[in-house]
């Protein structure tokens, strides 16, 4: 339990970077995502083959992590898109109502009784965004996708652990970020119709915060939380990634300044 712990915190303070990741790379929220999951399905499979953890999944199950990996997608996109047109700290602080989404929601999946606290908790972050929009409401449109994004977040989370057990963590990102790649690839000729002139090429910066978004933030994040998964409840982790807008609000406050 201490160890799963232990783990969901590491994984909270490396999400947090990818706000200011987020911030940082020029490109558009879709084209962004579409590198992101891109690189760490690649690096995955080299680690996977190298450590020879490759095993078959049951057709069930890999429908499963389809959907998780669609929903991931998705996700990030909002979650990029609430940076992009708010800024990193408001797209964190939305990202926090998760755990309302998660009160509700992993009842109905894993047929357990609903805990009142833990709706207390999830409402108290739900005020606290709604308080942000009333004094900020210039950033509307980027609090919707904060919100969007942390739905999506509470679903897969959920979904995410029903299966953690059954298979290696690393083998489920594989196949998460695999899905959700494709996911993104059909999605994305819609953007550059409507947006013909998206920058689709990294610049040269671009590629180094990739790089650490996709190794650091992605598959070393997303490997220690999915086994974490396995030994806590889904409200236990998702309450955890609330501490993620205080590394990433301190972080964009050391990288953006007062900006962010």
């Amino acid at each position: 339990m201490k160890k799963a712990l232990l783990q969901i915190h590491l994984a909270v303070l490396l999400w947090g970077f990818t706000g200011v990741l987020g911030r940082a790379i020029t490109l558009t929220a879709p084209v962004l995502v579409w590198y992101r999951m891109l690189m760490t399905a690649i690096f995955m499979a080299g680690i996977l083959y190298y450590r020879k953890q490759w095993q078959p999944i049951k057709r069930r199950d890999l429908g499963q992590l389809a959907l998780i990996g669609c929903l991931m997608g998705i996700h990030w996109v909002a979650f990029y898109g609430a940076i992009k047109f708010a800024n990193a700290s408001i797209a964190l602080v939305c990202l926090s109502t998760a755990s309302i989404f998660t009160s509700l929601l992993d009842p109905l999946v894993n047929k357990s009784r609903y805990d009142y606290k833990e709706l207390l908790i999830g409402a108290m972050a739900l005020a606290g965004v709604y308080l942000i929009y009333r004094f900020q409401e210039f950033y509307g449109l980027g609090i919707l996708f904060g919100v969007i994004a942390a739905i999506l977040s509470s679903v897969f989370t959920v979904l995410n652990k029903r299966i953690a057990n059954k298979y290696p963590a690393r083998l489920m990102v594989f196949y998460e970020m695999g899905t959700g790649w494709l996911l993104i690839t059909l999605l994305l000729p819609l953007q550059l119709y409507y947006q013909p002139q998206t920058a689709i090429l990294p610049t040269n910066m671009d590629w180094i915060w990739l790089v650490v978004l996709s190794l650091c933030c992605t598959v070393w994040a997303q490997s220690l939380a999915l086994n974490a998964l396995k030994h806590i409840s889904s409200f236990t982790a998702t309450l955890s990634v609330n501490l993620e807008p205080v590394y990433g609000i301190l972080l964009a406050f050391v990288f953006f300044n007062k900006k962010d």
